[in-house]
């Protein structure tokens, strides 16, 4: 196989979300493992709803996740293209004016549906003499532009379906250029895809009857249309689809969250496929895994839980090496010997700041029971303080006072964290040191 070019294609009107990073992901990390060219191309034909700030985002996004593209195109520069490869399709006699109103177009839908025919279009444009198209243009309709279907089945061979047809007889001929002269998706996207030389279209399932429709476009042109994969789209844990209403879902607002990119690109790929959902750190062995034909037919819910159940996976096998540039940006960089005392207990790295925090102080202890923390700390070990320190500690505290179990560690916790939860004490005793340690434990905010 040559080496793939590959395209990820977002509308810059919205922040992009997790089901349309899925999409970025196949295609970014397919075209890695192969050493292939992976293409950001915004497609931001619609000039009104189409925002600079949007495809800022995307591209913040695609880096945070660390699949920066290759080459980044927009096809709001590109009309020369589509104007050309539009009038090539009207001299072919393949792109036809159409001077319907939705009104009208509306009104033989439902008519076509009481008679018991498939709600198509019935091609009358096609019907029309030059003076019919004049005495419309006269009244001022201006027309839109239709790409004429050969009435035949197209067929493919889908990465991810297997072989894969369209009855293109029971299609409507689509709407290529409206009334404003401006260009929906469809050939656009096929004449970029040609001019880059795509080798792969990497997208959702929801577009397969789309692909009948190009690869006719495809051949019209004159080009070979390149392979496709399918893939399953993602839903909420709910049921739901997924779209750029759903904040929360969209890149921006997990990376706020403080999720970390790789759990988030290891459910995007590996939900709904025949690997087991996993944390998996290095981007190249997540490449290594994607196999479209592995991917389910079926819609792969994206769950928040699993999600965030992934990021504290991956956090707790983080390496201080890893770790420490992100500490020190938090000012919570208090050495290995205190990451490797929290990270078991964070759901979050920048939940480290907090466990900093209670380690320097000042915190307020909590006492419930001031005679007994009163004697433990008169049983204070002397120094130096190691991970030993604690157990010897709380066994001379058992011994003196006869208490044990939850009724001897809590009490402890408390006075010495504020906090009834957390790391374990024998690491992190030595880190909140003698001298802070003792002054919680007389009741003072250290």
């Amino acid at each position: 196989m040559s080496k793939p070019i590959v395209r990820f294609a977002p509308s810059p009107t919205g922040h992009i979300h997790i089901g349309n990073t899925r999409v970025a992901l196949l295609n970014a990390l397919f075209a890695r493992r192969e050493g292939g060219t992976f293409v950001l191309r915004f497609d931001d034909t619609d000039l009104a709803r189409s925002k600079q700030e949007y495809a800022d985002s995307i591209e913040t996004d695609l880096a945070w996740l660390g699949i920066p593209p290759d080459v980044v195109v927009r096809q709001s520069e590109r009309f020369d293209l589509y104007d050309d490869a539009a009038e090539r399709l009207k001299a072919l006699g393949r792109l036809y004016a159409c001077y319907e109103t939705p009104e009208e177009l509306e009104f033989r839908r439902k008519r076509q549906l009481a008679r018991g025919l498939p709600p198509i279009y019935d091609r009358a444009a096609l019907k029309l003499t030059d003076e019919d198209r004049a005495k419309l243009e006269a009244e001022g309709r201006r027309p839109h532009w239709r790409f004429r279907l050969d009435h035949a089945t197209v067929a493919w061979d889908d990465l991810v379906r297997g072989h894969a047809h369209v009855d293109c007889g029971s299609l409507s001929d689509p709407v290529l250029v409206r009334e404003d002269g401006t260009y929906l998706y469809t050939l656009p996207s096929v004449v970029d895809d040609i001019a880059l030389k795509i080798t792969h279209v990497i997208r959702g399932e929801d577009h397969v009857t789309n692909t009948a429709v190009q690869i006719q476009i495809f051949e019209a042109l004159g080009a070979k249309a390149p392979l496709f994969a399918h893939h399953s789209l993602l839903i909420t844990a709910s049921g739901e689809g997924l779209s750029k209403r759903l904040g929360h879902l969209s890149v921006k607002g997990l990376r706020e969250a403080g999720l970390e990119p790789q759990a988030v690109a290891s459910l995007a790929v590996l939900v709904g496929s025949a690997e087991a959902v996993r944390p998996v750190a290095d981007l190249d062995e997540l490449a290594r895994l994607i196999d479209f034909s592995h991917i389910s037919r079926a819609p792969a819910k994206f769950d928040e839980h699993e999600l965030d159940q992934l990021n504290a996976r991956l956090i707790h096998e983080m390496s201080y090496e890893t770790a420490r540039p992100r500490l020190a940006a938090l000012g919570a960089d208090g050495g290995e010997a205190f990451w490797l005392a929290v990270r078991g207990n964070l759901g979050k790295l920048v939940d480290a700041a907090e466990w900093w925090t209670v380690v320097q102080g000042p915190i307020v202890p909590l006492i419930t029971d001031r005679a007994f923390i009163e004697e433990a700390r008169h049983l204070l070990p002397p120094e130096p303080w190691d991970g030993s320190t604690w157990k010897t500690w709380t066994e001379a505290v058992k011994i003196a006072t006869g208490v044990k179990g939850k009724a001897l560690f809590m009490p402890l916790r408390m006075a010495l964290t504020g906090l009834d939860h957390g790391p374990e004490l024998g690491a992190l005793l030595p880190l909140i040191g003698p001298e802070r340690a003792k002054a919680r434990l007389s009741g003072d905010a250290a």
